[in-house]
């Protein structure tokens, strides 16, 4: 017999000697629930086995060889720990970099921002819209003055920076851009991550300025000049945390976010520029949710599915442009507010799948998240999380060590088959634009929030200290309490600011803008110098506006 044979003829005798014991031995046996389903309502057997026309060599590959199931890097945490960043932004840009600097202290090895949501929407603190929201959910930023105060004292060449900003992405880039000039650092030694995802944005999150086409224009704007001039700066992190907080199950996350990728990837191609040349610079950015053997499936399932797109679709011959990297955020949706302190548990269970899924960057939340933003407590609370997981528990040891198991692979095959199942009708309705112009995703998260939600009301499933497990008496917690003169404060100092610098230089840059808008140039290089010369994130919104129109919810849902 030869040894494909006598493997095949010793599967077909597992999956036999499992149903037999099924019957002779597990049938009749008391169960403490009808249906077991994981969070995202997929059924889960009693016990799992090989799938007989499961190939490990074709599936799995080895750790850093394609199909990258097993991890992106062949030595993975053996050689380096993931990134370990906190999400941080609160205030005015002084308080956000006395936040950098205390996480810097404590262990943090990566920057990661949040902006306020006049910065979000493209208006300065100034402006009308502002009034009530200046600093107070990120940090307030409108000038390049305020992007140096907020890495003052951090060389933007020894640390890397995530800036998670969309709509108005190509202005907070070129403010970092020329920032760096501003300090004699050269383009090609700045490090980091801009989030720049308007895809999700449409689809879950809701922050926009423009409508989607132009949307899309810009942001590989940013993917175009980072290839070409920031060569080590992901010019875009396509991101399904949003996604999957707007109620989608782990599939749908999944699948959104590789037909969001594969969205960009043809906007670029559209343009002539070649797949080797920007997609080893794509990089994405996931949840990790309660249910642990569906997000580590998840993560692999993503580095496979990739891989065998850029390869298969578009013909691309660098292993990098293969490799999908991504950070990871634990699901900010599953924290309660009440019983505050489980969400330290929550957050360390889903940090610990991140971590056996084989993500490059890890952002734990903390547990107050619910009441407020961070408390520096709390904030160290969660990083010493990841800490711990990376110093004491040896899951970083042993590259990828849950492959081969029978549950994970079968759970990873099963999610990758449901998760291309969706980028087939994708591509049937004419690829990620259209079907996010007619509503498809929108429809499909929608209906998969309310079908947990019922689940939950009804107690079907369980949600410690929410549904089950309730206290009488309510839980206190520090929180962060944001002082509202900053507001004021910020207004002042932009007015002054406007007043201080060259108007004539403004108003030129202004014009150059708009023109490239019109004719379709690519505005990173007048903005870096823009931005440089004193031109705000809103004056250069408002330009897109006038250009490029208003966009208003459609409500298809």
């Amino acid at each position: 017999m030869t040894a494909s044979k006598k493997s095949e003829s010793q599967h077909v005798n597992h999956a036999a000697l499992l149903e037999e014991w099924k019957r002779s031995v597990y049938c009749g046996q008391k169960e403490r629930k009808a249906l077991f389903e994981s969070i995202s309502f997929r059924p889960q057997p009693p016990l799992a086995h090989v799938d007989p026309s499961f190939d490990p060599l074709s599936a799995l590959g080895f750790p850093g060889q394609y199909p990258f199931t097993r991890g992106v890097q062949p030595s993975m945490y053996r050689g380096r720990l993931w990134t370990m960043r906190q999400f941080a932004g609160f205030g005015s840009p002084e308080d956000t970099n006395r936040r950098f600097k205390y996480l810097l202290e404590h262990g943090q090895t990566g920057l990661s921002t949040a902006f306020d949501m006049p910065s979000l929407m493209g208006f300065d603190p100034d402006h009308p819209k502002s009034q009530g929201e200046v600093g107070r959910e990120g940090v307030s930023i409108c000038c390049i003055d305020d992007m140096d105060a907020l890495f003052s004292g951090i060389a933007l060449d020894q640390v890397t920076t995530s800036m998670t900003i969309n709509a108005s992405a190509t202005v907070a880039m070129a403010m970092y851009f020329a920032l760096a000039k501003r300090r004699g650092i050269p383009l090609a030694k700045v490090g980091g991550t801009i989030q720049n995802d308007m895809f999700k944005e449409f689809i879950a999150q809701k922050e926009w300025i423009c409508p989607p086409a132009p949307s899309v224009k810009l942001a590989c704007d940013i993917i175009e000049y980072c290839a070409r001039e920031a060569p080590r700066f992901n010019g875009i992190s396509i991101s399904g945390y949003h996604i999957r907080e707007a109620g989608a199950t782990a599939v749908q996350e999944l699948a959104f976010t590789i037909a969001d990728g594969l969205g960009y990837v043809d906007h670029c191609l559209s343009r002539g520029m070649q797949i080797d040349d920007f997609a080893p610079r794509l990089s994405f950015f996931f949840d990790v949710h309660n249910d642990f053997f569906e997000e580590i499936a998840k993560f692999r399932a993503a580095r496979r599915m990739w891989a065998r797109l850029m390869k298969e679709r578009y013909g691309a011959k660098s292993a990098k442009s293969m490799m999908l990297r991504t950070h990871a955020q634990t699901a900010g949706v599953s924290l309660t507010a009440q019983q505050p302190l489980n969400n330290v548990a929550r957050v360390a269970i889903q940090a610990l799948a991140a971590v056996l899924g084989g993500v490059q960057s890890l952002h734990t939340n903390s547990m107050d998240e619910t009441l407020s933003l961070p408390t520096e407590e709390a904030a160290k609370v969660a990083l010493r999380t990841q800490q711990i997981i990376a110093e004491e528990t040896g899951v970083a040891n042993t590259i990828d060590p849950l492959g081969g198991s029978y549950y994970l692979e079968s759970l990873t095959d099963q999610i990758e088959a449901e998760a291309l199942e969706y980028i087939r009708k994708i591509d049937e309705l004419g690829g990620m634009l259209r079907a996010v112009e007619l509503g498809f995703p929108q429809k499909e998260i929608a209906e998969a929030s309310y079908q947990f939600q019922k689940r939950v009301d009804a107690k079907e499933f369980s949600v410690v200290g929410v549904n089950c497990y309730q206290d009488e008496v309510t839980q206190k917690i520090p929180t962060l309490h944001i002082d509202l003169s900053i507001e004021r404060t910020r207004i002042e100092r932009i007015k002054s600011w406007k007043q201080s610098r060259n108007g004539a230089a403004v108003k030129r840059w202004l014009s150059e803008l708009t023109r490239a808008c019109e004719e379709q140039h690519n505005v990173m290089p007048i903005l870096v110098d823009a931005v440089a010369d004193g031109v705000t994130l809103g004056e250069v919104s408002d330009v897109y506006r006038s250009v490029y129109g208003e966009y208003r919810d459609p409500g298809t849902i």
